[in-house]
């Protein structure tokens, strides 16, 4: 019994049923909302789940033994976020806590393919069911409440293009962790610069080729199936969106090494990456062990030290709050749309997991300490200008035109 006994001492706010293995109900927090009920379909459950819950819940779910039979899974985890901090106070959480906290990934080239392979190269049905029409699969820019997916994905391109400066021809760009290509393609259309994208994932990789034929954009925009250690030469600027979450906290160092000799003296790189608003921690094992195997996640202070040490000068950081949790319901409601045809691909088990990752990850951004952030960077102060003026102005000039009326109309 000691899971039922737990939660009687952290489930504080909100509504909390439970039927535990043996059918017995138990009932949890102040009568608020959210409320929910859940069900144990396993005796063994009501020990299982007291040793890692950050772990073994998600397991559960996943597996068909732990049911929410009134709510929805999102009021299930509202409800564990809200009352976290009463969990974090038990001795063998923090024990817990601190044993993680010290594990360095070690990353090397052939298991950082594996680990992208076991992600980014699952069905590209998959992803049609639930990004965008570009496979946009990292954070959106909602500029208004009602942007849609497309659109906010759309502002987020742009966004990222105004902070690499991109202030005369000729420019040869780097994009590390270049997915199906769209930022690339986005960039080398956009502002005629010479790009190059390098990713681990096979799948990514066929996708951004065919993309950049189709687009008549191949003399200037490549695609490389390779490590971005393995890279070579000198770039103006370099843009990497979503893929520091795999380098692993070890190679921190490494990665701005690299950065450092790649970047031009008179370059300017951004780095947008998920993190955490605060300590760093490690990231949820549920995500780590079926969703990203060899991911991490960096609090702020982690990357401006080793970008420090490696040479680099950090010249502007951006914050993104909310703008993943929103991009996550989006993403989470076409998935939930599309269920069945995720799973005529792959199972019902697999639809259970992914929904628990969607809905995990929202949580985490919505209520507890993840963000994204944008870091900007160069080797020498004076080449970014004095004021952020030239990224708002860049933005209005290559909005589309209707939304250029219809931000100065409002």
């Amino acid at each position: 019994m000691l899971f039922p006994v737990i939660l009687k001492s952290t489930i504080r706010t909100g509504s909390l049923r439970l039927i535990d293995g043996a059918g017995r109900t138990h009932v949890y927090g102040d009568g608020s909302p959210p409320h929910c009920t859940v069900r144990l379909h396993a005796r063994h459950l009501d020990y299982t789940l007291a040793l890692n819950p950050e772990l073994s819940i998600g397991e559960a779910y996943m597996n068909g033994l732990l049911t929410v039979e009134d709510g929805t899974l999102y009021d299930l985890l509202e409800i564990a976020a809200r009352n976290l901090q009463n969990f974090e106070k038990m001795p063998w959480f923090s024990l817990l806590s601190r044993m993680m906290r010290r594990l360095k990934q070690y990353n090397p080239i052939d298991r950082a393919q594996r680990n992208v392979a076991h992600h980014y190269d699952l069905s590209g049905q998959l992803y049609d069911l639930f990004l965008d029409s570009d496979r946009q699969y990292s954070c959106a820019y909602f500029i208004n409440a009602g942007d849609s997916l497309e659109t906010a994905q759309e502002n987020k391109k742009r966004h990222i293009a105004a902070k690499l400066l991109l202030d005369r021809p000729g420019l040869n760009i780097l994009d590390i962790g270049s997915g199906w290509g769209g930022l690339g393609l986005y960039l080398a259309e956009e502002t005629g610069a010479d790009v190059t994208g390098v990713t681990l994932s096979v799948e990514q990789h066929k996708v951004s080729e065919t993309r950049a034929a189709t687009a008549g954009l191949a003399d200037r925009a490549r695609f490389q199936l390779r490590d971005y250690r393995q890279v070579a030469g000198e770039y103006d600027r370099i843009v990497s969106v979503g893929m520091f979450e795999h380098v692993g906290k070890k190679n921190y160092d490494e990665f701005f090494a690299k950065l450092n000799g790649l970047l031009r003296e008179d370059g300017v790189a951004l780095l947008h990456a998920i993190g955490f608003s605060d300590a760093p921690a490690p990231i949820n094992p549920f995500i780590r062990k079926y969703i990203f195997p060899g991911a991490d996640l960096a609090s702020l202070s982690e990357v401006c030290s080793a970008a420090e040490r490696s040479g680099l000068i950090v010249t502007d950081v951006e914050i993104l709050r909310l703008h993943y949790a929103e991009t996550l319901r989006h993403w989470r409601r076409r998935f939930m749309a599309n269920r069945q045809r995720v799973a005529a691909l792959y199972d019902e088990r697999f639809c259970r997991m992914w929904e628990f990752y969607l809905v995990l990850c929202e949580i985490g951004f919505r209520f507890r300490s993840m963000m994204v952030f944008q870091v900007q960077l160069a080797k020498q102060s004076h080449i970014v200008p004095l004021t952020r003026d030239y990224m708002v102005d860049w933005e209005r000039e290559h909005m589309p035109a209707t939304r250029r009326y219809t931000r100065a109309a409002e």
